[in-house]
């Protein structure tokens, strides 16, 4: 039994595809008759367990897909299936079987299973039938079909067997069992999230009425599941929406139209989700997802899919905003909140200002937690989404005040509230830089300016409170700061630059204090330190760079303590690092007085592969290293040439930090000049490795990456172009790259053809392009004048975005004057 359990939860859990592979190539080296007895005692295992779900569904699941792909296990489906359909099998097997066809299904590729794919379905669908008397094999079978509807397509493909698919499922929605009604209830968010477009004639005569009913369900986990089922149409529906303009855009076609079934809906749906909003316990607790919570996001997802036509369902239900019942309260102010984002602003502008005096009264004086709560979450969303409602309210000032108070009460409270002054701190801002002197940099003042330190304070009260690690309180008094400090005119500089040295004090004695600190409080340290980093980025951003020259030696010996420390996480050192950066980019070659210091920290970062978030923000160290210190970094481009090599090289580097070296030998290129031509070889031969790169399209993680990595390739040929060239010829270093110019212009044509480029691809590729002809003139004519350079000009041209069609048409202009020679 101890092994049955073992080898469940390492089937089950192994999810770090690393260990599993190794795990796989494990169990591959047992001597076959091993395996064989190994497999043979648990399939035998099978319904005899008294746990359950069953160990050995998931042990026999977990074997299945290391051997089925290497035919090493041919007869497990049969077996499995043979247990599930037939009658002398006993319902305990029966129902361990399905389980374990679902596991299969579930994560292994799908064309090694094609030849099996009916019988699989069939054995699996037949389990949920009404004609099978044991209600566990239903629930097993309705979540063996839940893991296998990706496997379904050609099922659903085919009009006979979806209906016989949705019958089943739709019958199993009518149990009386609570948990095979939420089973089959999931299935079908599932198969709405896979099959949308073959679903109008199944929501005309079953699904309407099926979902609504388990929306109105007494059982909480039906409910949960009815009200998903809208949540997922929104987002389908959506998503449908954005590939029709997409589709526009291009004069084509939609693949799937939408019908716009939620649009539909609402005036049958927003009245029980209202009700629902109402149901709940003053003390409930925030990690619970129930059918209130559940309702409140459906209510802000029907918001965005169907815009204006919800506000009228929704703002009669404003009058509750008086009741006697906090909880009618409550629902009013969060169903508002609920819709904030999605309508028209000019559709909600005159609601929300009637609304403003309400929500003051109610954050001041409601004695209710939970109402006090909503209200500051409602007035964070309007200060985002409907600003000058608030900036231009009459109430704004005991707005602010009411707020104010706010900090000082409940956590959940006073965190929200915190998150108010962000939204409302942004939005001033914007707002004021709207109204001031066009030749001024930045406004003069804004509307929280007379109050402005006394908000800093508060807020600076609120992150020391002894409760602050409470519904991530510090975290949010310290992102209100970080934002008031960003978001801050003209006038408000004062507070700026003492609020910069009451943050470094903070972080010393922090420091201080973390070298005593045991095992047991390091993580709240480390998450302060990340808190106080970020928040001296933002502080040092606004700093005069005179103001923060004189600051800097304090600044850096504090990170520099957060980097010697030996128990530090890595999250605090990538922070450290980011922060220095900032400091970087602001004091410029000034920095190079610390570099004897820094140097072994950050040669150890880029060494540490291990850790990928600290090794790349080392790598985004170095880059700035070069824009600040241009021609004075070549003492140190040896050693950092040679680790950023190493770091490529090394297979257990995470793939996301790859891109962002290849980039950063272009900074490195451009810093050093036509010097970087000792590295040419070295770095082409890497680069051009990368541009051979092939992935599979319908892997989007991959193609995302490999988009990434052609932009990096293309950033270090642009760094190295502009790098090698030089005014005295004597210097110019450009005939070296000329073998391979080529090959560059392979690359641009590759992404030229590709229609799934990024935009950031195309803004690329067109600048390297006009680099190359605008640096070597007419002698590359032969190499560029091809459809596909004119096609990815063209294409930058059309681009929406103002940098892509600027680039392209610099790059166009710089083709004409070489075929004009």
């Amino acid at each position: 039994a101890v092994v049955s359990t073992q080898s469940g939860h390492y089937g089950r859990d192994s999810k770090d595809e690393a260990v599993k592979a190794q795990y796989h190539s494990r169990w591959l080296t047992f001597d076959a008759n091993i395996r064989n007895g190994v497999k043979q005692n648990i399939v035998a295992t099978l319904g005899k367990e008294s746990s359950h779900p069953s160990n050995a569904a998931q042990c026999v699941a977990a074997i299945a897909q290391i051997e089925i792909p290497t035919n090493q296990w041919p007869d497990i489906i049969q077996i499995l299936v043979n247990n599930c359909t037939m009658s002398n099998v006993d319902t305990r097997a029966k129902e361990a079987s399905i389980e374990a066809l679902g596991y299969i299904v579930e994560d292994i590729d799908p064309t090694l299973l094609l030849d099996k794919a009916n019988p699989i379905l069939t054995a699996i669908i037949n389990s949920m039938r009404v004609e099978e008397p044991n209600e566990r094999v239903r629930v097993a079978g309705a979540h063996a079909l839940n893991n296998s509807l990706e496997f379904a397509k050609e099922a659903f493909d085919n009009q006979a067997e979806r209906n016989f698919i949705m019958q089943v499922v739709c019958e199993a929605t009518q149990s009386k069992n609570v948990k095979l009604q939420v089973a089959a209830l999931q299935c079908l968010c599932k198969i709405m999230s896979l099959y949308y477009k073959y679903m109008e004639l199944y929501m005309n005569q079953a699904l309407f009425a099926i979902t609504f009913s388990a929306v109105n369900s007494q059982e909480d986990e039906v409910a949960l599941q009815g009200i998903e089922f809208w949540s997922t149409t929104c987002d389908e529906e959506m998503d449908l929406a954005l590939e029709a303009q997409e589709a526009h855009d291009l004069g084509e076609p939609p693949d799937v139209v939408s019908k716009h079934y939620m649009l539909g809906a609402l005036q049958y749906l927003i009245q029980p989700l209202l009700k629902r909003l109402t149901i709940q316990e003053e003390f409930d607790d925030e990690d619970d997802w129930n059918p209130n919570k559940a309702a409140g996001v459906c209510l802000m997802l029907i918001a965005q899919c169907c815009t204006d036509s919800v506000v009228p369902h929704v703002i009669g239900f404003q009058e509750h905003i008086s009741h006697t019942d906090w909880r009618y309260r409550e629902a009013a102010v969060m169903s508002f909140g609920c819709i904030v984002d999605g309508p028209d602003p000019k559709t909600l502008q005159q609601h929300a200002w009637n609304l403003v005096p309400h929500l003051v009264t109610l954050l001041k004086n409601d004695p209710s937690v939970p109402v006090r709560d909503t209200c500051a979450w409602t007035i964070g969303r309007i200060c985002e989404r409907l600003p000058q409602t608030v900036i231009l309210h009459p109430d704004c000032m005991e707005l602010v005040q009411a707020l104010l108070i706010s900090l000082n009460t409940d956590p959940r409270v006073a965190t929200n509230a915190c998150w108010a002054f962000s939204s409302l701190a942004e939005s001033a801002y914007e707002e004021a830089e709207k109204q001031h002197n066009e030749n001024e940099d930045e406004p003069q003042t804004y509307i929280l300016s007379p109050i402005y330190q006394h908000i800093i304070t508060q807020l600076l009260a609120t992150a020391d409170r002894s409760d602050a690690n409470q519904n991530n309180l510090r975290s949010a008094a310290y992102e209100a700061i970080m934002e008031l400090l960003k978001s801050s005119p003209r006038d408000c500089y004062a507070v700026v630059q003492t609020t910069t040295v009451m943050i470094i004090e903070r972080l010393q004695q922090l420091l201080l204090h973390r070298q005593n600190a045991n095992d047991k409080s390091s993580s709240q340290f480390n998450d302060l330190q990340s808190l106080l980093c970020a928040t001296l980025q933002a502080v040092l951003r606004r700093m005069q760079p005179g103001d923060a020259l004189q600051i800097s030696d304090t600044v850096m010996s504090a990170f520099l303590m957060m980097m010697s420390a030996n128990n530090q996480s890595s999250a605090v050192q990538e922070d450290a690092l980011m922060a220095i950066t900032t400091l970087l980019e602001i004091t410029g070659c000034h920095f190079a007085k610390y570099m004897d210091s820094f140097w072994p920290y950050l040669l150890a970062s880029l060494q540490n592969h291990a850790e990928y978030s600290v090794c790349g923000a080392a790598v985004g160290v170095v880059g700035d290293m070069c824009r600040a210190f241009g021609n004075e970094i070549g003492s140190f481009t040896d050693k950092l040439m040679e680790l950023l090599v190493a770091a490529l090289s090394n297979a257990n580097l995470h793939q996301s930090i790859k891109p962002s070296i290849l980039s950063t030998f272009g900074d490195i290129a451009m810093a050093i000049g036509p010097a970087f031509v000792k590295y040419l070889p070295v770095v082409v031969h890497i680069l051009q490795q990368a541009s051979s790169a092939n992935v599979d399209k319908n892997d989007y993680e991959m193609w995302d990456y490999f988009n990434e990595l052609r932009e990096g390739i293309i950033e270090a040929y642009c760094g190295i172009v502009q790098g090698l060239k030089h005014d005295d010829p004597a210097q110019n270093q450009l005939e070296a790259l000329r073998p391979h110019l080529q090959i560059i212009v392979q690359l641009l044509m590759g992404v030229s053809e590709d229609k799934d480029k990024t935009e950031s691809l195309t803004t690329a590729a067109c600048g390297l392009l006009g680099d190359i002809v605008s640096t070597y003139g007419s002698s590359v004519k032969h190499l560029v004048q091809f459809d596909g350079i004119s096609n990815l000009l063209a294409q930058g041209r059309r681009s929406r975005s103002v940098k892509t069609k600027h680039t392209a048409t610099w790059a166009s202009k710089e083709m004409k004057k070489i075929n004009a020679l």
